[in-house]
């Protein structure tokens, strides 16, 4: 039988990133639960790193659902991503921001003493370093059953409404409230244009950075100065 985290990781990005927002990622002793994410859909996004196709770098992204992506950014930070839709079409959801809530400590070992605890993993790079991610060693493991560094579980009550009412219905109801969830549970997720991402990608017709309103952990927004709204 399918688990509701793997029924959910079986939809585009676009679709299943807002149900990622208050999970937990665990591994190497720490433990983050998300607050940020951005979905990319390589088929029919030009921001995505598997839209011209398959290359040595990015294959792992082009990889089943569950799959950990791993690049590196300006040459100096890991950013991590979780792949999901159906195998072979690119699609996966940066992690943008997260909150430490056990093993401070240890990220902060990795990330040093100036940044305050809400600041320990906000922003993809900064992530990726208090999570412990390696290039080249994570690349390619899986998420869902503990045989690689990490384990995602989704938020607490999450896998029992996905199994009375499916990951599609779940994930839409997530957006669909005007000031929260549609069923008042959780906090409220925000969306729109992704950070940094040039072009039209970047722009109102990619609404695909999703993030939990009013969570201190949550990056800056900025906008690429190349991005185009259509």
């Amino acid at each position: 039988m399918t688990s509701p985290l793997r029924a959910l990781l079986e939809l585009p990005a676009p679709t299943s990133a807002p149900a990622l927002l208050g999970a937990t990622i665990s591994g190497r002793g720490v433990t983050l639960r998300i607050t940020e994410v951005e979905a990319y859909w390589g088929p029919t996004d030009p921001g995505s790193h598997g839209h011209r196709g398959t290359t040595e770098r990015n294959r792992h992204l082009f990889g089943a659902p569950g799959t950990l992506y791993a690049y590196r950014s300006y040459g100096i930070h890991t950013c991590v991503n979780v792949v999901s839709g159906p195998e072979g079409t690119s699609s996966g959801s940066l992690l943008r921001a997260a909150e430490v809530v056990d093993g401070v400590a240890t990220a902060r070992a990795r990330r040093g003493d100036r940044p305050a605890d809400v600041a320990l993993a906000r922003g993809p790079g900064n992530l990726g370093t208090a999570l412990g991610a390696v290039l080249g060693t994570d690349d390619g493991t899986s998420v869902l059953d503990g045989s690689g560094p990490f384990v995602l579980t989704l938020a607490p009550g999450l896998e029992a409404r996905i199994t009375e009412h499916g990951p599609a219905a779940v994930a839409d109801a997530l957006l669909s409230g005007p000031s929260g969830p549609a069923d008042g549970l959780g906090p409220r997720i925000a969306r729109g244009p992704r950070t940094g991402v040039g072009g039209i990608a970047g722009g109102v017709s990619f609404p695909w950075r999703f993030w939990l309103a009013g969570d201190p952990t949550v990056s800056t927004y900025r906008r690429h100065k190349g991005a185009v709204d259509r």
